[in-house]
């Protein structure tokens, strides 16, 4: 999916109404259309970058900058909001359904009535051989700094 048909970049191009809480040169962040909890915000990229691979370090870490102060401003906002999740899905195994990286931040409350369900056998310990290799692996794969 290109720019031209992208949700996200729609709504930062002004094309369709969005609720900005944030917007620097580098991110925006809005409110979801479709809330889990009021409050609930998206921090995106201003730039097109449908994965997380496709953000260059200053964008990624201004999204987190971002969102940490959005957490502090939900948490004395007045809104409900004893917690917060933050949610990234990157890729459609993950859930993602719009292909322009977006972090989640969910106000959270005791007895909101969402939750996260885990795989039937989370839990146990796994196999430190097996943690191992699977180490071994990503760190061959990460690029230099």
């Amino acid at each position: 999916m290109d720019s031209f048909d992208c949700l996200i970049c729609k709504l930062l191009s002004g094309e369709l109404e969005v609720s900005f809480v944030h917007q620097d040169e580098l991110c925006s962040a809005f409110m979801d259309i479709h809330p889990i909890n009021p409050g609930h915000l998206l921090v995106v990229p201003n730039r097109h970058a449908p994965y997380v691979k496709d953000l260059n370090e200053e964008e990624a870490a201004q999204i987190f900058r971002i969102a940490k102060r959005l957490t502090a401003a939900l948490r004395s906002s007045g809104l409900q909001c004893e917690g917060v999740n933050f949610f990234l899905a990157d890729g459609e195994a993950a859930g993602q359904e719009v292909f322009h990286a977006h972090l989640h931040i969910f106000p959270r409350y005791r007895g909101d009535g969402f939750s996260l369900n885990l795989p039937p056998g989370y839990g146990p310990d796994a196999d430190r051989t097996d943690l191992n290799e699977a180490a071994e692996k990503i760190r061959r794969r990460l690029p230099e700094q």
